[in-house]
């Protein structure tokens, strides 16, 4: 099979020096891509900037900002059998990039931002994917409550959810401790290296591929 997979963060250019960004490490995703590719799928792995060894064996898309990766989901989507939505996008990015360094002068600077495309909500509406589609929720607060939400708002098959509040899982960290959030019911998964819960998500994902959405 197919698997598309995004990782990392985006980054949102202020001027030519300075972005906004955030704190994915991008190691959920690049575990999964890898895990992927151990099992013998052909893994598309659209990511953010990361510090990560790209794994071998896959199709590495480099990208930059939200719009760039919206880009490269539109253009490789229709390859994939499975989407797995891992990469921690950002919502909004500068209304204006500043062609030169803006330079210190008030006390304050305020910065117009505008929404960035919805890549995970687009799957299904704009860009026609039909596969298994897996979106990834980081909350700090009703995480199972808000990545319901999510499932239903972008027509997920799975939601991915964990709590960054936390200091032991997530970002940074080489562990995750994630709620596998189905549109009937919620499955945890005991806190384990990011290597081996992308193991077993993959597990879980081909065993929701049917006929139907197998290309």
């Amino acid at each position: 099979m197919t698997i598309l997979i995004t990782a990392g963060p985006t980054r949102e250019a202020i001027d030519p020096v300075r972005y906004l960004t955030n704190r994915s490490s991008g190691k959920m995703g690049y575990a999964l891509a890898d895990a992927a590719a151990q099992k013998g799928h052909r893994v598309i792995l659209v990511s953010g900037p990361t510090e990560i060894d790209v794994p071998d064996g896959i199709d590495f898309i480099p990208t930059e900002s939200a719009a760039d990766m919206y880009q490269a989901v539109e253009y490789w989507i229709g390859k994939a059998d499975i989407a797995i939505f891992a990469a921690a996008v950002a919502d909004y990015r500068p209304a204006q990039i500043a062609e030169q360094k803006i330079k210190k002068s008030g006390d304050t600077l305020t910065l117009e931002l505008v929404r960035n495309p919805d890549i995970l909500g687009s799957a299904r509406s704009t860009f026609g994917f039909n596969g298994v589609l897996v979106g990834f929720a980081a909350e700090t607060e009703d995480v199972e409550e808000n990545a319901l939400g999510k499932l239903e708002r972008k027509g997920c098959d799975l939601v991915v959810a964990n709590d960054v509040s936390r200091k032991d899982i997530g970002f940074d960290s080489n562990e995750n401790e994630i709620l596998l959030v189905y549109p009937d019911r919620i499955v945890p998964l005991e806190k384990a290296s990011k290597h081996h819960l992308g193991h077993q998500l993959i597990e879980v994902v081909e065993g929701m591929i049917t006929p139907s959405n197998h290309q």
